[in-house]
């Protein structure tokens, strides 16, 4: 006993007699941008067990947000903001518990093969992915936050700028991303067919990103 008190003691001296422990700073809030593709080719549209891994595996990247950390929900396909009016807008706080936030986006996208197929949402004819970025980059500070952004997409652009399916190149792209944490890319070359062409598609997104200034990029065809 006497071992233990004295340990304790011992142990109680630093805390006493030194500075006062330094308090962790607040993590540092982030921006989280989530981008549904909603085209046609996407089998997030019509495979439901595909899209209940896609809602688990974002909502795991979500649920460990710090507070004042803004969640930002959007649809893409076709270069028509009509058929994307798709719109949640989430910012982490004590009443908006970051685990609770997650498992209600991650619910929302598991749902999405049965939403298209009671023609609540669209399916779409083409893959925008570079303007929806584009447009994107004016809705973000990575001076203010990280800033992430999380497309659930195959990546086959299928647009005026680009057709990666056929064998095309994407655009290189201005700066529009300086700073910024990182571009992921959920499910690159779903449907394709091909490990080769999942490769390509997946190396020209990450050229891409890291032109646009994206400090990381992360392109997965399965997890």
């Amino acid at each position: 006993m006497f071992r233990l008190a004295a340990l304790a003691l011992f142990a109680l001296v630093p805390i006493v007699a030194g500075p006062a422990a330094a308090v962790d700073a607040p993590a540092r809030p982030q921006t989280v941008i989530v981008g549904l593709d909603l085209s046609k080719s996407n089998p997030l549209v019509m495979d439901a067990a595909y899209a209940a891994r896609v809602g688990q595996r974002t909502a795991d990247e979500l649920d460990t947000l710090p507070v004042r950390s803004r969640i930002m929900l959007r649809t893409f396909g076709s270069y028509d903001s009509s058929a994307n009016a798709l719109k949640i807008d989430e910012v982490i706080s004590s009443r908006a518990k970051p685990e609770t936030v997650a498992e209600g986006i991650g619910a929302l996208i598991s749902a999405m093969p049965k939403l298209v197929g009671e023609g609540k949402l669209k399916a779409q004819g083409y893959t925008n992915i570079v303007s929806f970025l584009e447009t994107t980059s004016q809705l973000v500070d990575c001076e203010a936050s990280d800033v992430r952004i999380i497309l659930l997409t195959d990546g086959f652009e299928d647009s005026e700028y680009a057709k990666l399916a056929g064998g095309g190149s994407l655009p290189r792209p201005q700066a529009l991303y300086p700073g910024c944490a990182e571009l992921m890319m959920l499910g690159v070359g779903q449907g394709g067919g091909s490990p080769t062409v999942t490769k390509r598609v997946s190396a020209q997104w990450q050229g891409w990103a890291e032109a646009a200034g994206f400090r990381k990029f992360t392109g997965l065809y399965d997890w």
